[in-house]
């Protein structure tokens, strides 16, 4: 919710700068790769530093066990293909509808 949240105030508060560069000549794809790229260059500095310290809580996790198993590269990966994707999609759901938006609309007040 909370990145939803971000990415609907992040368009509302750009819906001007949106039409503007939509009258001017930009595609719905720029407009959509303007706004997506923000977040999720955000979202993968996000993965680079949380993989570090997770490998070593869990590292030290799981040397209490019996057991024991080598951490491997395997669950980060998939788990940061998970976040990016979750991330994709949830960004391309506000960026689309900003990017198909009427610029009239947004610069009928100005």
């Amino acid at each position: 919710m909370g990145l939803f949240g971000l990415t609907a105030y992040a368009a509302e508060q750009r819906t001007r700068e949106m039409g503007i560069r939509k009258v001017l000549g930009a595609s719905g794809s720029r407009v959509f790769l303007l706004l997506s790229r923000e977040f999720m260059g955000w979202v993968v500095l996000a993965n680079l530093l949380a993989w570090p310290a997770s490998y070593w809580i869990m590292d030290k996790w799981l040397q209490k066990f019996a057991y024991r198993i080598d951490l491997g590269l395997t669950p980060f990966v998939i788990s940061g293909t998970a976040v990016l994707l979750v991330a994709y999609l949830t960004v391309s759901w506000q960026s689309v509808k900003a990017a198909r938006a009427n610029p009239v609309e947004s610069l009928k007040y100005q």
